[in-house]
């Protein structure tokens, strides 16, 4: 039992193994990378929706760019992704034995570079994806867009019912490995790892030497006299790619403190901290546009819906913005552009409110 515990806390003086406390780190730290960036666009966004709407509207297809971008320079350069670079960590390719371990500065070879791409991009992007399209059908399940009766509503229904045990058995496929891993049983912390056909190790000296060496090289290298026009537009794609990779990462090495800071900060534990700090007095309401001028956006009747142009049904009004519509026709908007009709204001659906009268 103690030799367990050992490998807990420090892997032994022949394995290059790296602890559990080593591993969870680097897979926490792009984990708050991801929330962190996406409130600040939100901030953006709310602030100035005519310039920042749509990074907030395709933060997912950015973020997925990006996040390409700069873990396909590393695991190219360093063998590593940008967190496991970070905490010194490398990928060795399964089956390679300890003197014929590539270096870090190697890269990693094709296969696994692509299949460690996919693992550690298009998966969690499309896990993201999935979480949203669950999310949007059981508003759509609460809401009653579709009659009770109708086949697609009783498909979503069942989707919805079998998805969490889905989603329990996922995690309880990656608890069990890191249960493994923890009582020495697997190489793998991640059953991620093994389906890319690599394990994590420590950077040696002599990978750290190398690394070093080569980025040092990279900065004086001179550029060939004679060169094809093609090869200089190659060259200058490849060095606008690593500049940029290198720029992202270099920004994202010197704002990871601060990332973890953010996440602390709207942490739920901190979140009355948070009010009593920055408690500011109630705004007043928004200048509405006068229903008496020519705007294209109102119509001149008030129980009229902007949208549809017809008197509305099923009152509802935007927390956003607090205009009134029909509920399915600001619902159907809201739920494609993410934003109010009138201000262009982020918005979501749980932003809907319907009114009701003794009317209606």
């Amino acid at each position: 039992m103690a030799e367990h515990g050992a490998h807990i806390t420090a892997a032994s003086v022949v394995d290059d193994q790296p602890s559990i406390f080593e591993v969870v780190a680097q897979d926490s730290l792009m984990t708050a990378v991801r929330p962190a960036l996406q409130h600040v666009v939100k901030v953006l966004a709310e602030s100035n929706p005519a310039h920042y709407s749509f990074f907030w509207r395709w933060f997912d297809e950015i973020f997925t760019l990006l996040d390409l971008l700069l873990q396909q320079h590393y695991l190219s350069k360093t063998s590593a992704s940008f967190s496991e670079n970070f905490y010194g960590l490398k990928r060795i390719v399964m089956g390679d034995t300890q003197k014929l371990q590539r270096l870090a500065s190697a890269g990693l070879p094709k296969k696994q570079l692509w299949k460690s791409i996919m693992f550690l991009v298009l998966l969690p992007y499309l896990k993201v994806k999935l979480e949203k399209l669950v999310s949007s059908l059981r508003e759509e399940d609460e809401y009653s867009i579709h009659p009770p009766s109708s086949l697609w509503k009783q498909f979503y229904r069942a989707f919805l019912a079998a998805y969490p045990f889905v989603n329990m058995a996922w995690e309880g496929w990656f608890l069990v490995q890191q249960l493994r891993y923890i009582l020495g049983k697997a190489q793998h912390h991640s059953p991620l790892l093994s389906l890319a056909g690599v394990r994590l190790g420590r950077l040696t000296v002599q990978d750290i030497q190398t690394l070093e060496h080569k980025a040092a090289k990279a900065s004086v290298t001179p550029q060939p006299a004679s060169s094809s026009i093609g090869e200089k537009i190659k060259s200058a794609l490849k060095k606008a790619v690593g500049g940029a990779a290198l720029s992202l990462s270099t920004g994202l090495s010197v704002g990871v403190f601060f990332l973890q800071f953010l996440e602390w900060w709207y942490s739920s534990e901190n979140q009355e901290t948070i009010k009593s700090l920055t408690a500011l007095p109630t705004p007043p309401p928004p200048v509405h546009l006068n229903y008496n001028s020519d705007s294209p956006l109102l119509p001149k009747m008030k129980t009229v819906c902007p949208l549809c142009r017809k008197n509305r049904v099923n009152d509802t009004v935007l927390a956003t913005s607090g205009y009134v519509f029909c509920y399915r026709c600001v619902f159907n908007y809201v739920r494609s552009h993410q934003a109010c009709p009138i201000t262009g204001y982020p918005t979501e659906v749980q932003h809907l409110i319907k009114l009701y009268s003794s009317e209606n």
